[in-house]
């Protein structure tokens, strides 16, 4: 923590001394973990209009009505909605012109006594920013990661005056905020996989900026947003799904890339074990793709997730560089099939040694977890000449020489004739028998042809042979918002 770090005390006395904030707390779950907090700093009278913990499922029930899950967004919603409504309905005559009203609530299901279960709860707050004003949303869904159910709750108050004391005092700088929830408490303990800041005062905020925020602070690893391109919980759309994600720089996403999808979810939703209709399909963005931890452009972020979701699409972003982190990623909330779809690039740098010198078991170890639990990856082909130019670019010398099939006059490298180094060729042998990798059929040849980094070149250039390279959505996105350096 830095020096300059409050306190969470003095967070909580801080809210309390300021006449103008008056609320509820109410917390299910996890007992009063964060109003304690305001009860211990002192003067709470001026801060605190009631604090109630709806512990059991009737009592919850019969204030906040039905709900199909108690530990989600839905409840939180439900019980925010309630609470300020009361405050409003009760006290607006005699302090609504002089208070600033909020209502935070919290669901949560932390370390159960058998030890089982997944430790997780949404926390949000509904908040005035000024006396009178209608009021604005914070909505947060985290991960409690410590082993033992006190230190989980601990963790949970501690993050609770964080979001409370940021919502009033840093919402008008949320990367400030962003930062300040980990205060007091670092970011091994708890995980923030998705943020939302909704309604009056917050219009002008991008919650995917917050999201993408979330991945480079390193309070999670990995955010979704939908085919709207509003922020979603992993947990709720990857619940008993089968998985079937490309990993891509999609910039700007292309005809390749969509061929790529196609053809892979041909096969896959051939398995047995898959049911169509239960299939999440998803583009991923790395952010070592998008320029690291901290040399992003936002504009260049946003354009490529728009053009995304603009084809319908769902986006993963993600600091996972190695694919065995991916798939660990997904298993923690679907145990059905997950298929990866890659090019023969991407490919060679599955098979980079190097990559994995940081694991005691190496290149072993990452396959082991790679390809563990009904997870299979669909190889697209590249063109021999792209390949030779890619491991030149890359280094790559082990992989210059390969073998080719001929495709209407291109000679083409696939998962068939693919070769690591020599003293990799059993391990990928065994993979190829066993239907751990398995080669694209019925690709578009003419997708070949397509790179993105040629795409943006003509774009810049002012040719519009690129117009060819890309799906017609997003050619009317780019020209409509000037993307990637178009001009008319």
């Amino acid at each position: 923590m830095s020096e300059d770090t409050i306190s969470t005390n003095e967070k909580a006395l801080a809210i309390n001394l300021d006449v103008s904030k008056y609320g509820t707390f109410a917390e299910i779950g996890a007992g009063q973990e964060v109003v304690r907090h305001f009860f211990q700093a002192g003067a709470t009278a001026g801060t605190v209009a009631k604090s109630i913990s709806a512990y059991d499922m009737k009592f919850s029930d019969e204030i906040y009505g039905q709900a199909q899950r108690y530990v989600s967004q839905g409840r939180l919603i439900q019980m925010l909605e309630h609470e300020y409504t009361l405050l409003r309905e009760r006290l607006t005559e005699t302090r609504g012109g002089d208070s600033t009203f909020f209502a935070f609530a919290n669901t949560v299901a932390a370390m159960a006594f058998h030890g089982k279960g997944e430790c997780h709860g949404w926390m949000g707050i509904r908040f005035q920013l000024q006396p009178m004003a209608d009021p604005c949303d914070i909505i947060i869904h985290v991960r409690m990661l410590d082993k033992f159910n006190l230190q989980q709750q601990d963790a949970l108050g501690i993050f609770g005056v964080n979001l409370v004391y940021g919502a009033f005092h840093l919402h008008d700088d949320p990367g400030s905020f962003i930062r300040s929830l980990a205060d007091n408490l670092g970011k091994e303990r708890i995980e923030v996989d998705m943020i939302q800041f909704l309604g009056a005062g917050f219009e002008k905020v991008d919650n995917r900026l917050l999201s993408l925020q979330l991945v480079q602070e390193g309070l999670t690893n990995a955010v979704m947003f939908d085919s709207q391109g509003k922020a979603q919980q992993p947990a709720e759309l990857l619940y008993k799904k089968s998985v079937l994600l490309e990993r891509g720089t999609f910039q700007p996403v292309n005809k390749v890339n969509l061929d790529m999808l196609e053809c892979a979810k041909k096969r896959f939703i051939e398995d047995s074990e898959v049911e169509a209709e239960d299939v999440m399909i998803l583009f991923e963005l790395n952010l070592n793709s998008l320029g690291g931890q901290r040399e992003i452009d936002l504009t260049d972020f946003l354009a490529r997730v728009d053009a995304l979701t603009s084809l319908g699409h769902f986006v993963l972003i993600s600091d996972y560089l190695e694919y065995y982190r991916l798939s660990a990623y997904f298993r923690r909330y679907t145990q059905k099939q997950i298929g990866i779809v890659v090019g023969i690039s991407n490919l060679a740098d599955i098979f980079n040694e190097d990559y994995y010198e940081h694991l005691d078991g190496g290149i072993l170890e990452s396959f082991g977890r790679l390809f563990k639990e009904s997870v299979k990856l669909f190889i697209y082909p590249m063109t021999l000449q792209s390949f030779e130019n890619y491991s030149k670019l890359r280094n790559l010398k082990s992989f210059v020489r390969q073998e080719s099939e001929d495709l209407e006059g291109q000679s083409v490298i696939t998962a068939n004739t693919f070769h690591p180094q020599t003293h990799l060729q059993p391990l990928y042998n065994y993979l190829m028998d066993n239907g751990f990798l398995e080669s694209i059929s019925g690709f578009d040849p003419d997708c070949l042809k397509i790179f993105s980094r040629n795409t943006v070149q003509k774009i810049q250039q002012g040719d519009r042979t690129w117009e060819a390279d890309v799906p017609v959505v997003v050619a009317e996105l780019i020209r409509d918002r000037k993307l990637w350096g178009f001009s008319e």
